[in-house]
């Protein structure tokens, strides 16, 4: 899908190109891939590198075009992933500024509400690239409440039964934090290579830049603080599970050497040679008695040394 915004006090939409107009295309279709290749004399590496789900953030500059790589956050309909990130490609030359993702994203949409709420005024490609990070920052934010909500409720239902379907459900939300610190960090690289770049040092907004900054480090330690959380919480049911199975395994031996006990007497008895009771009517009910209050004993023992 293909959106033209024109800068006026905010991001608006326009059915044609306009000079300085931010082109907008989300899971472009052959013939805006022909648009961009062949109208816009788009670098076709530049396509391909956007394409590549796992691409890492930089910027690299080529025949005049300079591509800016970043990656955003995005809910995905998969259960087993539920949140993860994808590039997301800033390509811009003169009078002509793209962005190009393969991907939906809400991001995108609403950081041109917010822009026509608010009625910013973009001064240039670069002050638009530092707002995108800036709203990218902030859209971490908004899906890590979401993986923190999602981890207390995989806790409680661990605290009523630890089963695997739960345990899974903690590894889910570590995959997805992953992919969240993987990203974020390269963002961040990415943010000190365009203040770094001398030809732009000078019209680049401070406060925005420290902005970028500020959100970019809090949403980092953010997502640091609730890994750190999820692996305690992880090796503590581990704990949990290993304790338990201690447990069980004490009282499947207690019960086996207290089944053993009249096992033992009765073998005595059984064996074909001669013994005292063999002639005695009530030689039957001795050795089970003599059994029950040995298996008795036994019972009382375990449970002074609280193996039950």
């Amino acid at each position: 899908m293909r959106v033209f915004y024109k800068n006026n006090t905010g991001l608006t939409t326009t059915s044609t190109w306009e000079s300085n107009c931010w082109i907008n295309i989300e899971c472009p279709t052959p013939e805006e891939k022909e648009y961009l290749l062949e109208e816009l004399q788009f670098p076709e590496s530049f396509y391909n590198d956007i394409e590549d789900i796992d691409e890492r953030p930089r910027i690299e500059i080529e025949n005049g075009w300079c591509l800016i790589l970043m990656r955003i956050p995005v809910k995905s309909n998969d259960v087993k992933l539920p949140f993860h990130t994808i590039p997301v490609g800033i390509v811009f030359k003169e009078d002509v500024f793209v962005t190009l993702s393969f991907q939906k994203t809400e991001m995108l949409s609403d950081f041109v509400l917010y822009t026509q709420k608010k009625k910013i005024t973009i001064k240039d490609h670069f002050d638009l690239v530092l707002r995108l990070l800036l709203s990218s920052s902030i859209w971490y934010l908004k899906y890590l409440k979401q993986v923190n909500q999602k981890i207390k409720l995989a806790e409680d239902n661990l605290e009523k039964s630890i089963k695997n379907e739960e345990l899974q459900a903690l590894l889910q939300i570590e995959k997805c934090l992953v992919f969240f610190m993987t990203s974020l960090k390269g963002n961040d690289i990415l943010l000190h290579r365009i203040r770094n770049i001398k030809s732009i040092k000078v019209v680049l907004d401070a406060e925005l830049l420290e902005d970028v900054e500020i959100e970019l480090r809090q949403a980092q330690e953010t997502t640091n603080i609730y890994s750190d959380i999820l692996t305690g919480t992880m090796d503590a049911y581990a704990s949990v599970i290993s304790n338990n199975m201690n447990t069980i395994m004490k009282q499947m031996t207690s019960i086996s050497i207290i089944l053993m006990i009249p096992t033992v007497i009765a073998s005595f008895y059984g064996m074909n040679v001669p013994n005292t009771l063999q002639q005695n009517p009530l030689g039957l009910w001795i050795i089970v008695s003599v059994s029950i209050v040995f298996s008795i004993f036994g019972v009382l023992l375990f449970k002074r040394k609280r193996w039950f």
